[in-house]
């Protein structure tokens, strides 16, 4: 079975290529779970997040953006000083003003899924990559995606980031053409749309 050569042999990051890189996210919790996780990345290797996923969810509440909203300052310290996740302040108190932020999405637009899907009108780009070196690390989408985020009061959320982020929701599908992936998730797509 031919996989992206990016996850590698790790049991962890296989399965994590397997199930979910790439499949088309519309669950409210999932997205703010990716979204948290990738800005915790920021400047990390994706793996290192992904060994520490189970303790960021203990520590975030479940990915549960309206308890986060309200995380305190006394909070924030407290996680400072928790092992199991990146002890970064910034990005900590990032996970909260995004929390913030995309609660505002919600109630503005019903739903932060309908909002994100908007910007590729409801339908995941295909990437249609060879070659790992054909995958760009941010493009035109990610660009305005990001920017609009960062209008919103988003923090953590440049385009590198974003765009490693609607390829793990699946609004980009980059599973190279020669993985087993990549015709899987195409059809979950066109499932959805049809």
């Amino acid at each position: 079975m031919k996989r992206c050569p990016w996850c590698g042999d790790d049991p962890l990051y296989v399965e994590y290529h397997d199930c979910e890189w790439g499949t088309p996210v519309h669950d409210e919790a999932k997205h703010f779970e990716f979204l948290l996780l990738e800005t915790q990345q920021a400047g990390l290797s994706w793996i290192t997040v992904l060994r520490k996923r189970e303790a960021y969810r203990r520590a975030f509440e479940g990915f549960d953006p309206g308890k986060i909203a309200r995380f305190t300052p006394a909070k924030v310290e407290a996680l400072v000083g928790d092992a199991g996740i990146i002890r970064n302040r910034r990005k900590i108190e990032a996970a909260v003003d995004n929390a913030r932020a995309f609660l505002a999405v919600q109630e503005e637009r019903g739903s932060f899924d309908a909002w994100l899907w908007d910007f590729v009108d409801g339908r995941p780009v295909d990437g249609k990559r060879k070659d790992p070196a054909d995958v760009p690390a941010t493009t035109a989408l990610s660009d305005r995606v990001a920017k609009e985020l960062k209008t919103r009061g988003f923090s953590f959320v440049g385009s590198t980031t974003i765009y490693a982020h609607l390829q793990a929701i699946g609004i980009v599908n980059d599973h190279l053409l020669s993985c087993f992936r990549h015709k899987e998730v195409a059809i979950q797509a066109a499932d959805r749309e049809g």
